[in-house]
Formats: C-alpha cells, structure tokens, sequence
C-alpha cells in the first residue's frame, strides 16, 4: 500500500493520521512539487493525497478513503462511535470553512519541506497562488486576522475548545472527525499572531498520540 503525499496538504495529513490509528503498514511516496509524470502514469490529475492500495486501485478522495480505512488493520476504528449525523455536520462545516481554510494555508505552506526548502518549487508555488487568490503570500499573511475573525465566527473556536476539553474528542470517543479536525486545524498554528484556544491545542496532541502521528514531521527544520 502506498500514500503519496505532500507535508503541506491537510487532505494528505488525514490519510496519515487515519492509516496511524488503524495500525497499517504502508509506503510514503512524497513527489516533487512539480512531479507530472507520477500521477499521469496513475492515471490521475497532478493532485494529493492519492492512496495506492494493494490490489493496485488508486484512490484521490480523501473522505472516502477513511471510509476504506477503517476497514482495514487492527487498530482504533474510526466510524464505529460516529453517528451519521455528526459525520454530516462536519463535512457540512468543511465545504463552508474551504475558502477561509485555503487563504489561511497558503502562506503557512512554505514552512513545510518539497516546498519552501526548494526555490524553484517556492516560486512556482507563488506565481500559482497570485494567480488563484489575486493576492501575493505577503498580502494574504497580512489578511490573516480577518480571514481568521471569519473562521472563528464560524467554528467558534473557544466553544469548541471548550466541548473538546470537556469530552476529550468530537464524538466522546476518537473517530474520523477527530483526524478531520486536526489535520484541518493544526496548521494555524503557524500563522503569526494567531493563537488557538489551549483547550485546541492539548486536543491536538490527544488525536495524534492515538495516531502514533506526529503533524510536525514535515516542518522545516523539525
């Protein structure tokens, strides 16, 4: 089985986490930033994660690969304890949170090895990001504050610090909705200025000591 990954992309940090908890053992194919032909000979369009299971299918939906996940290894199931409807919420919560998550994320994507360690892949990575969001990574690092007051408003973060602390995860037991969250969340952190409740920030280190993960492994420098 093999995960190809880059260390920047939160959809990829969910597959690592999720294969974790579930005790699987697999390959870690982290491709260039620029690497085309990897994922044409898959088949598939230049994007991560994409999962390589044994029988050879390959497989580039995040969400649907945790379902595939959890029915694999020996390890904590990810869905038994989830209900259907928490499950929703969540996703529901990620398709409103994308775009805040996205400008939040670009300029804390340099920080993070096959990217900002490399120039060529660094300048690529700006050009494409101008072009996306009309704005250079400068310009979106001095946004942060209000895309984050947007974010906040939406989550409400010191509510859900203050659940976690409370209940320990998402749905009182560890599940997917955990790995969402963290994968989803942890790379705040690196925004200046920007601080998580600490009730976030001790939910964080749970999710990935059940994971055996450690979010920090592709930081430059770490």
């Amino acid at each position: 089985m093999r995960l190809y990954h880059f260390w920047f992309e939160p959809a990829s940090e969910r597959i690592r986490l999720a294969l974790g908890a579930r005790g699987i053992d697999y390959e870690l194919i982290v491709p260039d930033y620029d690497d085309d032909e990897t994922f044409f000979e898959m088949g598939v369009a230049r994007q991560v994660p994409i999962v390589q299971w044994d029988d050879g299918r390959v497989q580039a939906d995040s969400w649907a690969a945790l379902r595939e996940i959890d029915q694999l290894g020996p390890g904590v199931p990810l869905f038994s304890s989830l209900k259907e409807e928490q499950w929703c919420a969540l996703q529901a919560w990620r398709e409103k949170a994308a775009s805040l998550l996205e400008r939040l994320y670009a300029p804390v994507r340099p920080a993070y090895r096959g990217l900002g360690d490399v120039a060529a892949h660094l300048a690529s990575y700006k050009a494409s990001t101008a072009a996306r969001f009309g704005a250079t990574l400068e310009e979106l690092a001095n946004d942060r504050y209000g895309t984050y007051a947007q974010l906040d408003a939406l989550t409400q973060f010191k509510d859900l610090g203050a659940f976690l602390a409370q209940h320990r995860f998402y749905a009182q037991t560890f599940s997917a909705a955990d790995i969402v969250l963290t994968a989803d969340l942890f790379a705040l952190q690196l925004l200046d200025g920007i601080t998580l409740p600490i009730d976030i920030m001790y939910y964080f280190e749970r999710v990935q000591g059940v994971c055996g993960v450690d979010l920090r492994d592709g930081l430059i420098g770490h």
